[in-house]
């Protein structure tokens, strides 16, 4: 272990990176390409600023970078990216408005979160406010990514990460679970990489009229909803139907008739 964590953290004093963190989303981002060139990227729990650094140099001169911590971040230098730096709690409401106010109008593109728990040593209540500040993460995420836009957040293994992760792939066209070589072997740490967000124009109990226009392999009607596919199982093609949604998916959905 003392091997690795000297060589990253030599490495980040050697490139002017503020944290050994800087490498986990270099290596995440090598990986899954999630910063692109002007985009508008918020940083979640961004102290003391290694992924802002490595997230502005990634969005370039047209791009947007907005950090936020309880801590102080000192400004970045050397970066042609606009840095906006927010002050506050995430578990507050306050912060997360702050966080909307700053994004871009159309939402943003990238949400990434390397908040992490103040270690308490109790595996199993670490684990639980890791999860509770992935939680934090995901909400802001759907209340400031534009559709299509892009989710990395770290979360301890435990017990309750299957279903956190269930939570993301319902939002989300791909998701991987992956562990950067830059972090520590001792660490249960893994980061879950969300791409393609799908903001569905219907919601899960929602009842409404719809015309099926096809019918799917497994003999489903199939119906439109803004572009949004959903499957009506006993329905025909031609056909006018009271649907309940009962399911929503990134790319598509299920209904039941009601009629």
């Amino acid at each position: 272990m003392g091997n690795r964590k000297d060589h990253y953290y030599n490495k980040s004093k050697q490139e002017g990176y503020r944290s050994r963190a800087a490498y986990k989303l270099q290596q995440i981002d090598d990986r899954f390409d999630v910063l692109q060139p002007g985009s508008t990227v918020v940083d979640l729990g961004a102290a003391p600023g290694g992924w802002l650094q490595v997230a502005a140099e990634a969005v370039g001169a047209r791009g947007k970078v907005v950090g936020v911590d309880f801590q102080r971040v000192d400004d970045l230098e050397g970066v042609d990216a606009g840095v906006e730096t927010i002050r506050g709690d995430m578990t507050e409401a306050a912060t997360r408005d702050a966080i909307v106010r700053a994004a871009a109008p159309g939402g943003v593109d990238v949400v990434v979160s390397d908040m992490a728990p103040n270690m308490t040593g109790e595996y199993n209540l670490d684990h639980a406010r890791s999860v509770h500040l992935a939680r934090t993460a995901l909400d802001t995420a759907r209340e400031v990514l534009r559709d299509g836009g892009h989710f990395v957040v770290k979360v301890f293994d435990g017990r309750d990460f299957a279903d956190f992760r269930a939570d993301v792939e319902d939002e989300f066209a791909f998701v991987q679970t992956y562990t950067p070589d830059a972090s520590r072997d001792s660490s249960s740490e893994v980061y879950v990489v969300a791409k393609e967000r799908v903001d569905a124009p219907v919601d899960e109990g929602e009842t409404l009229s719809v015309d099926v226009v096809g019918v799917g392999e497994e003999g489903d009607g199939i119906a439109k909803v803004e572009g949004y596919t959903l499957f009506v199982p006993d329905a025909a093609e031609g056909e006018t139907v009271d649907v309940e949604v009962t399911d929503v998916k990134p790319n598509f959905g299920f209904a039941e008739r009601r009629d």
